[in-house]
C-alpha cells in the first residue's frame, strides 16, 4: 500500500500535532491516484524506460506480443511470443493438423483460437510462444517442404522451442499446450526433452489416429464401398506402408495422397495414452462436449493413466473451443468466425492445467 500526504483541514476535532502541523492522512492509492501520479511523472520528463517500469507497478500492463525466430534442426522457425509482467508460468502452443498458423487460422479455417488463448492466458500471468510448423508461415524457408514431415520432426522442432522459451521467459521449465494433432507432438517431445513442466492437451485423442479417422469416416461413409477402401488404406499406413490409391475413388484418394503419407504413418504409429503414461508428467486433457471430431470415447483411454492425468469436459464447447449450440451447421460455421470468442471457462481450465488458480492474485 502506498501512502500519500494530503493537506487536510482537521478543524477543531483534528487539532494540530505538537510542532509538526496537521496529522497527515493515509490514503488508499486508487487507480485515479495512480493515473494522476503517472501524469505528473510524465510532466516531469521522467525517462520513458523508467516510466514504463512504473506503469507496470501501478497499472495492469498489456502483454507484449513479438515475432520470434530461432534456428531449428532443419532450418529457421518462427512464432509469436506473448509475455505479461510478471510471468507466473510459460507455455508453448502447438497447432493442430494442416496449414494452421500461430493464430489458429488457415486457408479454410479462421478461429483465432491460439491468439485468443494466448491473450487470455497472459491475463493470468502466463507467457506463451505460439509456434508455426516447419515450412509454414513464420517458419517458411527455402528448401523446406512443409509436407515432408513427421511427428518426430515436429517434436524435434518443439525441443528447440522449449530451449528458446526457457531462456526467453527465464523459466526452469515450460508447459506444452497441444491442440488436436499438436497434442501428439507435445506427447512425443515431452518424452525426449528436459525442462517440460507438463502438458495440456486440447481435443487430443487418447487412441491411435487411425482409429479416430476410421470413426470419422464411418459417420459419413457407412454402408458404402468407400469405407472399405478407406479402411484398407488406414491398415496399410498403420503397418508403415504406402496405401494403394490407384483404384481408389477420386473423392477419397486426396486424403491419402503421397505428400502426407510420411506424416500419416508417423501419426498412426503413436498410442497417445501410452505416451502419456511413459512421460510421467502431469497432463490435463480438455475436450468440448460438442466436439464433432474427437469423441468422449476417444479421450477415455487417458483416464487409465491414473491421477497424473485429468480429463475435463467443457459443456457446449466444440473442437475450436468456442461455445456452440446443438446444430452441426452452427458448430461448423464457428470455424469461419474469428470474432467468436473463446468459450467461457476455457482459459480458466487451461490455467488450472498449468497449476495456476483461475485468476491472478
Amino acid at each position: 500500500m502506498f501512502a500519500v500526504r494530503s493537506r487536510v483541514d482537521h478543524g477543531r476535532e483534528g487539532g494540530k500535532r505538537r510542532g509538526r502541523g496537521p496529522r497527515p492522512t493515509r490514503m488508499k492509492f486508487s487507480w485515479l491516484t495512480k493515473r494522476t501520479t503517472l501524469s505528473w511523472l510524465k510532466s516531469r520528463r521522467i525517462p520513458k524506460t523508467i516510466l514504463a517500469s512504473l506503469c507496470c507497478l501501478t497499472l495492469p500492463c498489456a502483454a507484449l506480443a513479438q515475432t520470434v525466430h530461432i534456428q531449428g534442426p532443419a532450418g529457421p522457425l518462427g512464432g509469436i511470443a506473448t509475455a505479461p509482467a510478471p510471468i507466473r508460468a510459460a507455455a508453448l502452443i502447438i497447432p493442430g493438423s494442416g496449414a494452421i498458423d500461430h493464430d489458429g487460422n488457415g486457408p479454410e479455417i479462421e478461429t483465432n483460437l491460439y491468439a485468443d488463448l494466448a491473450t487470455a492466458l497472459a491475463a493470468q500471468g502466463v507467457a506463451t510462444l505460439r509456434v508455426d510448423k516447419r515450412g509454414l508461415f513464420l517458419s517458411a524457408s527455402t528448401g523446406i517442404d512443409p509436407n515432408a514431415v513427421s511427428i518426430e520432426d515436429y517434436a524435434a522442432d518443439t525441443g528447440a522451442w522449449i530451449k528458446a522459451a526457457t531462456q526467453r521467459f527465464h523459466q526452469t521449465c515450460v508447459w506444452l499446450i497441444g491442440h488436436s494433432e499438436g497434442g501428439l507432438v507435445a506427447l512425443t517431445a515431452a518424452g525426449q526433452f528436459p525442462h517440460v513442466c507438463g502438458l495440456v492437451l486440447l481435443a487430443t485423442p487418447g487412441v491411435p489416429m487411425g482409429d479416430v479417422l476410421h470413426e470419422q469416416l464411418t459417420q459419413h461413409l457407412a454402408g458404402t464401398p468407400l469405407l472399405k477402401q478407406a479402411d484398407a488404406a488406414i491398415a496399410a499406413l498403420e503397418a508403415g506402408r504406402a496405401p494403394d490409391t490407384a483404384a481408389m475413388d477420386p473423392h477419397l484418394a486426396p486424403l491419402f495422397r503421397p505428400a502426407v503419407r510420411k506424416l500419416l504413418i508417423s501419426e498412426f504409429a503413436i498410442d497417445p495414452a501410452e505416451l502419456a503414461k511413459s512421460d510421467r508428467l502431469p497432463v490435463t486433457v480438455l475436450r468440448g462436449a460438442r466436439d464433432l471430431q474427437v469423441s468422449a470415447a476417444d479421450v477415455a483411454p487417458f483416464a487409465q493413466d491414473g491421477p497424473r492425468v485429468r480429463l475435463v469436459t467443457l459443456q457446449g464447447v466444440n473442437h475450436a473451443f468456442k461455445a456452440v449450440g446443438p446444430s452441426p451447421h452452427d458448430n461448423l460455421a464457428s470455424f469461419a468466425n474469428p470474432n467468436l470468442p473463446l468459450a467461457s471457462g476455457v482459459a480458466a481450465a487451461v490455467a488450472r492445467g498449468l497449476g495456476l488458480s483461475s485468476s491472478r492474485p
